[in-house]
């Protein structure tokens, strides 16, 4: 079982809990539709690497999102997650109404910085990326459709989070393809002051 490092201790999720389709931009510039509900896939356990890969059998694509940690039955912890994604492998799937396992859920299809404390402001979270030093991706709080409490009771209505579970809430407008080389930076930030920082040179 794979592990990430929370608050200078070892933790191991059971699941890593995903929300699509969470920022109205990023819907648009896949062209996707608006959901009528909150979108929920998993990774398993198995997902989490430390290797940046710029493919597996086809170009990967990286979203970077704001990762949350449950502790209790709530969120307790907050981390840069990148999801990878094989962008094309996805689209066949979903134009063929299949699952996207195959290309959400591979081996080191999630990378996390360490996790950190949660602000005592939820909503000034923000994440940022930036991709050999240039900005790629910003997002917040404000800027979801379904927010951490939100989050929260949706999955509760369904699914149980044990402690240590990872949910990953959603990916802002400026995904891309991964090239080898490149060096990505994921931060999260809260009131202009940087909690928790990840980097990964592509291979």
């Amino acid at each position: 079982m794979h592990s990430v490092n929370c608050r200078g201790q070892s933790v191991t999720p059971s699941k890593i809990v995903c929300i699509g389709r969470n920022y109205v931009a990023h819907i648009e510039e896949l062209g996707n539709e608006v959901p009528e509900d909150m979108v929920v896939f998993l990774k398993p356990n198995s997902a989490i690497g430390d290797t940046l890969y710029s493919e597996r059998g086809e170009p990967l694509h990286y979203e970077g999102e704001i990762a949350l940690m449950v502790e209790g039955g709530q969120f307790a912890a907050v981390g840069f997650g990148l999801d990878l994604t094989l962008r094309g492998l996805q689209s066949r799937l979903k134009g063929a109404g299949l699952p996207w396992e195959r290309a959400k859920a591979f081996d080191g299809a999630a990378l996390f910085s360490d996790f950190v404390a949660l602000p005592a402001d939820l909503d000034s979270l923000e994440v940022e990326l930036d991709v050999d030093g240039q900005p790629r991706q910003r997002g917040s709080i404000p800027l979801m459709m379904y927010k951490p409490t939100d989050i929260l009771q949706g999955l509760a209505s369904f699914m149980t989070l044990e402690d240590g579970d990872i949910v990953m809430t959603g990916t802002p407008a400026g995904v891309g393809e991964v090239h080898a080389g490149e060096h990505f930076t994921g931060r999260i930030c809260s009131q202009g002051r940087v909690l928790v920082e990840g980097n990964w040179q592509a291979v």
